[in-house]
């Protein structure tokens, strides 16, 4: 299943009540990745009053690791907003972090989360958006006199020889689409076959 994903850092600023809220945009594909990000504008920006995060890493159709954070903020005010803008635009991979200078005049659990859900809104505005196509990496063996064919098939399926050992016979490791690992089994026909581990 193919989505939209950010293919570089973006950012936005949406002020409100004298209020400051910076958003900042990175591609993630771990969680390493997304406390990276936190700690590093933490430390960029020390004096702020939350610095609040909505993430997804994967499918956003299917998400198994999402998540937020409202770092002091009234419950799902900050991180919830953010993850639902991420969640309805469907992007995935990606990290969004909201830090919020407070202006001092309060702007109420729902100005709260609409504040929060804007600027959200803005750094997505500011993507450029790719589209991630999940790859597999088979292992593909075949003889001396099928190996021509073995090549063409694998280009015919938009795929990658990563490398080709020779022995007995040859194996190949072929990275592709993961949606096309099925039909590129099926068309090898007498020209090889898929390994498995």
């Amino acid at each position: 299943m193919t989505y939209a994903t950010l293919s570089a850092p973006c950012q936005a600023v949406y002020e409100i009540k004298k209020s400051e809220f910076l958003a900042f945009a990175h591609p993630i594909d771990s969680r390493e990745q997304l406390m990276f990000h936190v700690e590093q504008l933490r430390a960029t920006y020390p004096d702020a009053r939350h610095v609040c995060y909505g993430y997804i890493i994967g499918n956003p159709n299917n998400t198994t690791s999402a998540g937020f954070d409202d770092d002091g903020e009234p419950s799902g005010t900050a991180g919830r907003p953010i993850l639902n803008v991420l969640q309805h635009k469907a992007i995935g991979n990606v990290l969004v972090v909201v830090v919020r200078y407070f202006g001092g005049i309060k702007l109420g659990a729902g100005g709260l989360t609409r504040a929060y859900a804007t600027a959200t809104q803005l750094v997505v505005d500011e993507m450029t958006l790719t589209t991630f196509v999940p790859k597999s990496l088979i292992k593909v063996a075949t003889n001396f006199a099928h190996e021509a064919q073995l090549r063409y098939l694998v280009g015919q399926v938009g795929g990658e020889i990563v490398s080709a050992d020779y022995g007995q016979n040859v194996i190949m490791s072929v990275q592709l689409d993961s949606e096309k690992v099925a039909v590129f089994g099926g068309s090898l026909g007498v020209f090889g076959e898929v390994l498995t581990d």
